[in-house]
């Protein structure tokens, strides 16, 4: 089966960080999440390719637990196998999301200008949604993220009067306004680099990269996300996954 990659296009001088170092209880005991499988598959393998499958990237520093380098860079020596021009790094993480992240960035080389962030929890996000980001980037936006609409009400609430209480409602926002955000997310290299520098000095601590540009005033715009890239989180998310992963084998598309 030919493997899909991006149309070919200019050179981004693009790259890929893949913070995998955390261990994802809430899918419960076992290995951590980034290397559960996935039909057959270790979830961080099939993030890695599709981001290697963007002809915008070229380059993939993943980020993993600071005891198992030497594992996940085994586990991936074939994960490139369809992109010669691709470069696989993999460094050790921090305690934090924000210091993996930091990481990984510390692993690139000066010339690349456009950093492309994705949860290794993401397996199935479409390579159409990977090169509008780092396109998006490249044609001079400081942040990019790719987001769906909401398709639930989403309630704000507030403390519950006594512990254990039902939560008070204190508005409903108008969810036409409001967008679930997904990665990879997408950075010119100088405004990431600013804003995780703002960060440490300022003793923030975030989980989201965008947030961080917005934060320290940056802009970040939003491109059409798609409803496969979803986070594998729980146990049900890994049987969607499984499902999707299914009917893209069934059509040849993965």
């Amino acid at each position: 089966m030919a493997i899909p990659t991006s149309p070919k296009g200019p050179n981004l001088n693009a790259a890929a960080v893949v913070p995998a170092a955390g261990r994802g209880e809430r899918l419960g005991p076992g290995a951590p999440k980034a290397l559960r499988d996935l039909g057959g598959v270790p979830i961080l393998v099939h993030a890695v390719r599709v981001l290697a499958r963007s002809r915008a990237v070229g380059r993939v520093v993943v980020v993993a637990p600071a005891d198992g380098v030497a594992e996940v860079r085994a586990l991936l020596a074939d994960a490139l196998g369809e992109r010669e021009n691709a470069v696989l790094v993999v460094v050790p993480g921090g305690a934090t999301r924000q210091e993996s992240v930091r990481a990984g960035l510390a692993a690139l080389p000066d010339d690349v200008d456009v950093v492309l962030v994705h949860d290794a929890a993401r397996p199935l996000v479409p390579v159409d949604v990977v090169d509008a980001v780092a396109r998006t980037v490249a044609e001079g936006a400081e942040a990019v993220v790719p987001a769906v609409p909401l398709a639930d009400t989403v309630k704000q609430v507030g403390a519950p009067a006594v512990p254990g209480a039902p939560e008070p409602v204190l508005s409903t926002p108008d969810r036409s306004t409001l967008r679930a955000v997904q990665t990879p997310q997408g950075f010119r290299r100088d405004v990431l680099d600013r804003v995780h520098t703002k960060a440490v000095a300022e003793g923030v601590d975030a989980t989201d990269d965008a947030g961080l540009v917005e934060r320290f005033g940056g802009r970040v715009v939003v491109v059409p996300g798609h409803e496969e890239a979803f986070k594998v989180t729980r146990p049900l998310d890994l049987v969607l996954a499984e499902a999707v992963l299914a009917r893209r084998r069934s059509r040849d598309e993965f």
